[in-house]
């Protein structure tokens, strides 16, 4: 058995915590890949030619396990080295936040034994792929090819070191839904609903929900409202190149600052091919875990 375990060198917690698995793994003979999550990939993985060997040659073959060790970043950042191996993620919560994560309780050792044993519920959530596509030469001909990109949570565009607001399109399904100017739009899966997209005044959508949702950040309207679509509908946001004035764009996904050398003219988003596989062992329902999230209340 190979176990793929990530932390961060700069949180101790983790970091003791690593240290007790490695020498439980060592005491069972179970082979064990260990990464800081700084040596972990970025979006355009998971999409890319690239495979997990590229980022240690012990993960060749894969991992029947991979535990991170933080808090919903780090298991954003892993879920992209867990699904390009097809890999159960199992998050422990050494973070700030833990919606993803499980608190461990009681005895390290015995959490993660009871997931290799497979008694722990695997939770598959749907996640994002995203494809990029930039300006063209000056006859309109493309460059490049389209990047592809995965998330978990979610793609925010939002307006770049300039403070101006900007425009853009918003198409669901193949059908142009509204042209509006404002911060930015946030697209998230239903993971990434408790996210960025629920700051954003985006509704809280349950975990088993394969659709996504659209969220404008301040809108410079009085009618804009968050768009709910369906699993196979395909999201396009579209960028003016062509106007006087045209604002330069930030992209992030999960969090993470993504840079394109030309100016982004499309974003097209869709339902991954596979899901995310999270572990959780906790009994909270995805209500109740929101309930304690988020309005601290018994």
């Amino acid at each position: 058995m190979n176990i793929l375990l990530v932390g961060s060198k700069d949180n101790p917690q983790a970091v003791d915590a690593q240290f007790q698995l490695l020498a439980y793994f060592h005491s069972q003979g179970i082979d064990c890949v260990t990464l800081d999550i700084a040596q972990l990939p970025d979006a355009s993985f998971v999409y890319g030619p690239q495979g997990p060997e590229t980022i240690d040659p012990r993960l060749a073959q894969g991992a029947q396990l991979a535990i991170a060790l933080g808090g919903d970043g780090t298991i954003l950042r892993t879920s992209r080295l867990a699904a390009v191996m097809d890999t159960p993620l199992l998050g422990l919560n050494f973070g700030h936040l833990g919606f993803l994560c499980n608190t461990v309780e009681g005895n390290l050792i015995a959490t993660v034994a009871e997931a290799l044993a497979g008694d722990i519920a695997e939770d598959r959530r749907e996640n994002l792929r995203i494809q990029v596509t930039c300006e063209g030469d000056e006859d309109g001909q493309p460059i490049e090819a389209p990047r592809e990109l995965y998330a978990l949570n979610e793609i925010a565009i939002a307006r770049g070191a300039s403070g101006r607001i900007f425009s853009f399109g918003i198409d669901v399904a193949g059908d142009h839904v509204a042209r509006m100017r404002g911060d930015g739009v946030v697209v998230a899966s239903a993971t990434g609903s408790t996210a960025y997209a629920l700051s954003a005044g985006g509704p809280l959508v349950s975990s088993g929900f394969r659709g996504m949702v659209v969220v404008p950040v301040a809108p410079h309207t009085l009618n804009s409202r968050a768009l709910v679509t369906a699993p196979s509908d395909v999201v396009e946001i579209s960028l003016p190149v062509d106007r006087p004035g045209a604002v330069e764009t930030s992209f992030f996904i999960d969090g993470d600052v993504v840079e394109f050398e030309r100016h982004v003219e499309r974003v097209v988003i869709q339902t991954g091919e596979r899901p995310t596989r999270l572990l959780k062992y906790r009994r909270e329902g995805f209500y109740k875990l929101v309930n304690k999230t988020f309005f601290s209340m018994r």
